[in-house]
């Protein structure tokens, strides 16, 4: 499966005491991968140090760009989906290029992406994502 994840999900999956770091084990163990483009990846720098520390952003990003199961793509195409919050768009670009299965995130802003006819996306919340990766890992 391989997925978007939104700064949010990330926020919550990364540190060590996180009840939810079991979903950044998956992915640093070959569960699942993960599209990022550079300008995602600078969001959760951002984030990341705002909301733990400079030293955990640096840590984070430095292991995200060694997991083999990190695709990495670079939009060349803006498909303006979501005229709400336009600083989303970067999300879907990525998703699109690189082909995602799901963009997973709580955020309001997507919840009309599954009718957009065309660049057709999937969405999952995060509760539906953690459901899904359990099944998958649980019959591999």
């Amino acid at each position: 499966m391989r997925v978007l994840l939104d700064t949010n999900i990330m926020l919550v999956i990364t540190p060590y005491f996180s009840a939810y770091r079991w979903v950044y084990d998956a992915l640093r163990a070959g569960q699942f991968e993960l599209v990022v483009s550079t300008e995602i990846l600078d969001e959760y720098a951002e984030l990341l140090e705002r909301q733990y520390s400079a030293v955990f952003a640096e840590r984070t990003l430095l292991a995200l760009d060694n997991f083999p199961t990190v695709v990495r793509v670079e939009p060349a195409f803006r498909f303006m989906l979501i005229p709400n919050d336009p600083d989303d768009n970067k999300f879907t670009d990525a998703a699109v290029i690189g082909n995602a299965d799901y963009i997973v995130t709580n955020d309001g802003h997507f919840r009309h992406i599954p009718d957009v006819p065309f660049p057709k996306l999937g969405l999952l919340s995060f509760e539906e994502f953690c459901q899904q990766l359990k099944q998958h890992t649980s019959t591999s």
